[in-house]
């Protein structure tokens, strides 16, 4: 399919003319003659300035003014679509889209990261113990007291070398004689890990 400014071209040089004669009759500047016939837009500042030209080139050859400008605007939109289909390419298609998928797996590796990282910590930590009952440490009346603890799932407990059990809550519970003034306590639990922690408690026994 011929150009729009093939069609130009063509029909000056069916009628034997110039360029120069066009552009002293018609007083537009050869340069841009030549731009139009070799369709060549990026030579002219707008759309506006190009269909000016056409209707006065186009006028001036005896051609249909408005088939003409109906032709060249189907053709320079097509053209416009082609260079935004291709700026589109170059310069979205790399950040938004990959942009977006990039933050979205960093964070997700981000959050991997966090979760395995935890995993490992609590992995290597030795068991968290706490003593629940009793508070105070020193006692006036009585023989014996209750040591009321709380660890973690799977852990083994020992207390002064006497085995204490977890029930479903992972609470555990001794009763510990008072026949001294000073009593130590030695609670030992290893954990599931094989890491062990060991809390000494002195009770006293108040005379």
């Amino acid at each position: 399919m011929l150009t729009i400014g093939e069609i130009l071209l063509r029909e000056r040089e069916e009628k034997n003319l110039t360029l120069e004669e066009i552009e002293k009759k018609t007083k537009i500047r050869k340069k841009n003659l030549e731009a139009v016939e070799k369709s060549d837009w990026k030579k002219f500042p707008s759309k506006t300035y190009i269909i000016g030209i056409i209707k006065t080139y186009g006028k001036f050859l005896s051609l249909n003014e408005d088939k003409l400008i109906a032709f060249f605007r189907r053709q320079y939109e097509k053209n416009e679509e082609i260079k935004f289909k291709e700026r589109v390419n170059k310069t979205h298609l790399t950040p938004e889209t990959k942009k977006i998928f990039k933050i979205s797996v960093c964070f997700i590796l981000l959050i991997f990261s966090l979760y395995f990282g935890h995993q490992l910590v609590v992995y290597f930590s030795p068991p968290k113990v706490e003593i629940i009952s009793p508070k105070e440490t020193v006692f006036k009346r009585e023989s014996k007291i209750k040591l009321i603890g709380k660890t973690e799932k799977e852990a083994i407990i020992t207390v002064n070398g006497e085995r204490a059990y977890q029930n479903k809550d992972n609470v555990f519970e001794i009763t510990i004689p008072l026949f001294k003034q000073r009593n130590e306590v030695v609670i030992e639990v290893i954990g599931a890990n094989g890491r062990k922690t060991i809390i000494k408690k002195i009770f006293r026994k108040k005379s």
